[in-house]
This record gives structure tokens, C-alpha cells and sequence, in this order.
């Protein structure tokens, strides 16, 4: 019995190493090309772990992308900059000069009209005597004509009313109108120079500070523009903070280029290098945008003269703008008075002018300087700058 048992044991020994050893040899023989692979699941790299054995922080999950992922997440959908340039297409298309007159006159004849009903109320007086005749000209004096003017005014009034009489509303009206048109002076030439033969016209932009001087610079340009003139600005106000970044946002609206320096650098230097730029490109119209200058200050008035001997190495400097705040009556006149003797006016640009209550001084600084109003502004809009025309503004004035 005890012999049967160990037989067994030896016969399955020899059975499991016989399997053994066929295994070996399977191994060990290359697998020809029809022999069908043993597993279909690629094995791990020995240098980077299965998916299983890898941690749950080095797993790609929801929460945590892939570098792939990352990288086109972290590139922006707008620039990080504003470029001020912008492209040809996405320029604006300034009113027209024309559009701007009729609304002009229709925007002063809504406006609070002081002057224009009080000067009415009064000639259509059944009696006008010396009393009426006086509180014409206090009219006058709070609305800023000046002195002189009103005076002037008065007495042609009285004289003609004495002659023709104003029996009727319609009579003062047109006495009023004749008379105040006279004061204007319609005949005063009141074009802007903004092109010339052999070079761009150049026109300095000058003012105290607040009175929108660099504003209206930039619809200076959208009004030759909308001219059909090629325009080049000149950020020579280098001493305010942002006055050129703001300057070269006004271009850049209407596809103007803006020549600007470093800041608090020199204003002469950045006025020679637009005119420059402006004749390298053959525009027709240099504007240039000065510092915000007081006029008790006698060195800032200095350099105002000094941009202009500057610029005009290149050629004359064709127009030189005052732009004056209308609210600031009396003011403003001393201030035109000491520009003028700095630089040779040629125009005044009166802002802020869409109330009436102060029109007059449209006469005042015409008397004073002796050179027209070209130029009015009246309102905070774009396009809100609008050729001075004596005709439209009187009849606003009236009503």
C-alpha cells in the first residue's frame, strides 16, 4: 500500500515538470506572424506607471486640465491693450458742415432765450421812452455785448423807431434783427484756412485751461474731415496729464495720425515734428493742440510764442485759434486781450454757446481783437462744433 502511494506521487512530480518545462520553451521561441498576440492591452512602460498605480493629484480630472488644455485657456479673448489707431473701417463719419448749421439754430432757438424775448418785450412798447430805452441797454450790458456795441446799438434803435415807428411786434423784430446783424458784421471773413499750394496749412489751437481747448481741437479735425481734408494733430500740450492720450483718441475716430513726445518734453519740439510728419504725408491740414496757458503767467505765455517761431521753420502758421469759454464773459475778453499780444490771432472759437443768455459776447470779442468768430460750440456732442454764421445765430437769438 505504502509502495502504491509513493508511485502516485512520483508520476504527478514527472507530470508538472514536463508542463514546466513546455512552458519554458513556449517563451523562449519567437512567435511567428500568424500566431495571434496574447493580450490585446498594451503593457505599461517600465518608466511611467499604469493608470491605475498613478496618485489621484497626477490623474487628469474635471478640475484639474490638461497641459494642453491650460495653454489654450490661458490665451485671452481681447487684447490686454487698446490700440487708439484705429483700423480704416472703423472710423466714424463726421456730420456735415451744413447738417450742423440747421441744427445749431434750432438748438439756440430752444434754449433759454433772455436776450432775444427781453429785446422783443421791450421795443414792442406802446410807449418807448427814456426809462424803456435804458432798460434796452442794461439787456444788452447783462448779456455780455460790451459797452460800446450796446450803446451803439441803442441809439440806432431809438433813431429808427423814431423814423419808422414799431407799431407792431414784427416792426421791433425786424429793427432788432437789422440792428444786431449790424453788430455781428456778416461781411467778416470767417473761412478757415486749411490748405494751401506747397505744403499743409498749419493752425495752432491756443486757450487757458477749462475751456475745452483740447476737446475742441479733436472736432476741429472731425469738421475737416468731414470737409473731405486730410488731417495730422500735434499733442504739443505736453504739461497736462492724458491731454495727448485724449488728443490721439479724437484722431483715431476719424483715421487722423497724432504726433505726440515725451511727457512734460518740450512743446516747440512736438509742434516741429507735426508739421513735419505732415509734410512727409502731404496732408492738407497741421493742427496742433497747446498747452492750457494762464495769461497772467508771462513765462507760459512766452512759450507760446516760442512754439510758433518753432513751427513756423517750416513755413507760415496759417490760422491761430483762440477758443474761449462764452460763460466767462468779461473774462474772456481780457484773456483774448493778452493772447493777441503773445501770438496774431486770426479767429476765436467760442464754446460752451448753447444758451443765449450770454450770446452777446460774440460781439464783444469781435470788437476787442478785431478778427471774427469763426467757430461755436454748443454741446458736449462729437459734432457739437459748427461753422459761425451771423445770419443763423441773430435769428436764433430772436426766436
Amino acid at each position: 500500500m505504502i509502495i502504491f502511494v509513493v508511485i502516485v506521487v512520483i508520476a504527478l512530480l514527472l507530470a508538472g515538470g514536463g508542463l514546466a518545462f513546455q512552458r519554458s520553451r513556449s517563451r523562449g521561441l519567437p512567435r511567428s506572424p500568424s500566431q495571434p498576440p496574447l493580450s490585446s492591452k498594451p503593457s505599461a512602460s517600465p518608466t511611467e506607471p499604469s493608470r491605475a498605480e498613478q496618485s489621484p493629484a497626477a490623474r487628469p480630472t474635471a478640475a484639474t486640465p490638461t497641459a494642453e488644455a491650460s495653454t489654450t485657456e490661458a490665451l485671452p479673448t481681447e487684447p490686454s491693450t487698446v490700440d487708439t489707431a484705429l483700423e480704416p473701417d472703423a472710423t466714424e463719419v463726421p456730420e456735415p458742415a451744413a447738417g450742423r448749421l440747421t441744427r445749431l439754430r434750432a438748438r439756440l432757438a430752444r434754449s433759454e432765450n433772455a436776450l432775444g424775448k427781453g429785446l422783443l418785450a421791450l421795443l414792442s412798447k406802446d410807449k418807448l421812452d427814456d426809462d424803456t430805452w435804458q432798460d434796452v441797454e442794461d439787456l444788452l450790458l447783462t448779456a455780455d455785448v460790451g459797452v460800446a456795441p450796446a450803446a451803439e446799438l441803442v441809439e440806432r434803435l431809438k433813431t429808427r423807431a423814431m423814423v419808422e415807428g414799431t407799431r407792431t411786434l414784427d416792426d421791433a423784430r425786424r429793427l432788432l434783427r437789422e440792428g444786431l446783424l449790424e453788430l455781428v458784421d456778416p461781411g467778416l471773413d470767417r473761412a478757415l484756412m486749411t490748405s494751401r499750394v506747397g505744403g499743409p496749412a498749419v493752425i495752432l489751437v491756443v486757450g487757458v485751461n477749462g475751456t475745452g481747448k483740447t476737446t475742441t481741437c479733436g472736432k476741429i479735425a472731425r469738421l475737416l474731415v468731414a470737409d473731405g481734408k486730410s488731417v495730422v494733430l500735434g499733442a504739443a500740450d505736453t504739461f497736462r496729464a492724458a491731454a495727448a492720450d485724449q488728443l490721439e483718441t479724437w484722431g483715431s475716430r476719424v483715421g487722423a495720425q497724432t504726433v505726440r513726445g515725451p511727457e512734460e518734453g518740450d512743446p516747440a519740439s512736438v509742434a516741429f515734428d507735426a508739421v513735419k510728419k505732415g509734410i512727409e504725408l502731404g496732408v492738407d491740414t497741421v493742427l496742433i493742440d497747446t498747452a492750457g496757458r494762464l495769461h497772467t503767467k508771462s513765462g507760459l505765455m512766452d512759450e507760446l510764442g516760442k512754439v510758433k517761431r518753432v513751427v513756423e521753420k517750416h513755413g507760415p502758421v496759417d490760422e491761430v485759434l483762440l477758443v474761449l469759454d462764452a460763460t466767462t464773459g468779461q473774462n474772456g475778453l481780457i484773456q483774448a486781450r493778452v493772447f493777441a499780444e503773445v501770438v496774431a490771432i486770426t479767429g476765436v472759437v467760442l464754446t460752451k454757446l448753447d444758451g443765449t443768455a450770454k450770446g452777446g459776447i460774440v460781439v464783444a470779442v469781435q470788437r476787442e481783437l478785431g478778427v471774427p468768430v469763426k467757430l461755436i460750440g454748443l454741446g458736449e456732442g462729437p459734432d457739437d462744433l459748427a461753422p459761425f454764421e451771423a445770419d443763423a445765430f441773430v435769428d436764433a437769438l430772436l426766436g
